[in-house]
């Protein structure tokens, strides 16, 4: 039996679903007007006229399906935290729209315009290992090719290579708008996601002979502690640049040796606990792990 209308059985279900349609509407009039959809997708997030779960949706249903932007999906394979080329070259790229979505490491989603450094002053860092998608849409016609290498030409720049200006990006009849670099737009996104907040990354020297189970059970303990005290906050574990989702994924005999270090971040409103947090990961990275492993079962340290 067919149930994609099921959920619309419902009034506040069928309004919500309604006021998205008219949110997709609207994004497509912009479109039309040759407005960048992360310019108008912030926008809109700005001023609570639409919610984050409706971004990827927007996205898919304007840039893929309507528009039939030509877009890929990358893994980042370096950490990228200086936009500034990227924000001076693509300004110049008058006959190419282009977009890139990033999925962070706590499960966010930034849509950026990466001729508009405010966008990229609010992510702050690309993190390595972490998902982007990257659209591109030729504006003086069908062309898949250059579509493809303005695609291209935006990897390169995040692996901090040059790139030379390619002649089919720019249409001399129009205009190349001012757009603020990344340095300049530093205090204005800051003031619009005063909220948002993230540490540096923090070192954590394994001083044990190898960063055991028992060290990984530490670790996990130590955190379960610290979320327990600060729900609002998330923790982020790197290890030599990769992002490591499953601290389990640690535990591989050799991986982590005596003398190496493993990074966190905090992220959140209200960060709190930082020193204390490295501490006892510090301590829990010892040979004195065993002392977090003194609970009993589904009980949960009280550490902060």
């Amino acid at each position: 039996m067919e149930t994609t209308y099921y959920s619309l059985a419902s009034k506040n279900n069928f309004n919500k679903a309604l006021r998205h349609f008219y949110s997709v509407n609207d994004v497509i009039d912009d479109i039309e007007s040759r407005k960048n959809i992360a310019d108008i997708v912030n926008a809109e997030l700005d001023n609570e006229e639409i919610v984050q779960e409706q971004v990827l949706p927007i996205i898919g249903a304007v840039l893929r399906d309507k528009y039939a932007y030509t877009y890929k999906s990358v893994n980042l394979p370096v950490s990228v935290s200086d936009f500034e080329k990227i924000v001076t070259e693509t300004s110049k790229w008058t006959a190419v729209d282009v977009c890139v979505v990033y999925f962070t490491p706590d499960e966010k989603t930034f849509v950026i315009n990466p001729k508009n450094g405010i966008h990229w002053s609010r992510v702050r860092e690309l993190v390595k290992g972490q998902l982007i998608v990257i659209y591109s849409k030729y504006r003086k016609g069908d062309d898949k090719k250059v579509e493809s290498d303005a695609i291209t030409a935006i990897e390169e720049m995040l692996l901090g290579k040059d790139v030379f200006i390619n002649k089919a990006f720019i249409d001399q009849t129009i205009t190349a708008p001012v757009q603020p670099s990344p340095s300049a737009a530093t205090q204005s996104a800051a003031a619009q996601s005063a909220a948002r907040k993230i540490t540096s990354k923090y070192a954590v020297l394994v001083s044990n002979e190898l960063f055991h189970n028992g060290n990984v059970e530490a670790w996990k303990k130590i955190i379960e502690s610290f979320n327990t005290k600060y729900p609002d906050l998330r923790v982020h574990i790197f290890h030599k640049d990769e992002v490591i989702n499953d601290i389990n994924s640690l535990f591989k005999w050799g991986k982590v040796k005596h003398g190496d270090s493993i990074f966190f971040q905090v992220s959140g409103e209200e960060i709190k606990g930082v020193s204390k947090l490295q501490k006892y990961l510090y301590e829990g990275a010892s040979q004195r792990f065993e002392q977090f492993l003194k609970i009993g079962v589904g009980k949960v340290l009280n550490l902060f």
